[in-house]
């Protein structure tokens, strides 16, 4: 039976360097008037029962961000910044549902049946993970691994893999049944990794 609504925690994952954007905490970057981890906040509250959000700098004002949706700031328990792969532990450990959707904070237009459609894709497929691919035109496919449906139970064979010293979020998907669903706007899953990009898409 594919996941509800009730037994999913939305995980915005907010706790990079953003080095790309000059070091700047990426998810307070305003769009249209707002900062972007609002907007991913808007788009997953209707989708899941419970929100958390993984930021290791200014959590207060996170925590302001996160109020109207009921949303509780959560920070990487190693230290070093060490990656997206951190984040996702963290809300595998602080979700209280049997499984957590995470997006990254600069990808304000996710799709709104993101948690439907990898719920039935982890469900039909006896899956431990469903994430996300799409192709252009052409045919080419992008992966966007960072957007994916967990099981909370992986939290320990996690601990256990970010404790070696590995970081690469596809090689620890590779340790699980892993489903790739294909959405077909890639637009849906464009994330902003440049100050020019944001302004861009602030024209757009």
């Amino acid at each position: 039976m594919s996941p509800t609504r009730e037994h999913v925690t939305g995980l915005v994952l907010a706790g990079g360097r953003g080095m790309r954007m000059g070091g700047v905490d990426k998810g307070l970057q305003p769009l249209r008037g707002e900062p972007l981890a609002s907007h991913v906040l808007k788009r997953l509250a209707p989708q899941t029962g419970a929100l958390l959000i993984s930021a290791n700098r200014h959590p207060d004002i996170y925590a302001g961000l996160g109020a109207p949706f009921g949303a509780e700031v959560i920070a990487d328990t190693l230290a070093g910044f060490p990656g997206p792969l951190a984040g996702l532990l963290a809300g595998l450990r602080a979700a209280h549902t049997q499984y957590v959707l995470s997006a990254p904070c600069d990808t304000p237009g996710l799709p709104d049946e993101l948690a439907v459609r990898l719920g039935e894709a982890l469900d039909s497929n006896h899956a431990d993970i469903a994430t996300v691919t799409t192709a252009d035109a052409a045919g080419n496919v992008s992966l966007h691994p960072v957007f994916a449906l967990l099981r909370t139970s992986l939290a320990d064979d996690l601990t256990a893999f970010l404790e070696a010293g590995e970081r690469k979020v596809r090689a620890w998907y590779a340790r699980h049944k892993t489903v790739e669903v294909v959405f077909a706007d890639e637009r849906a899953f464009y994330n902003i990794n440049s100050l020019q990009e944001l302004a861009d898409l602030e024209r757009g």
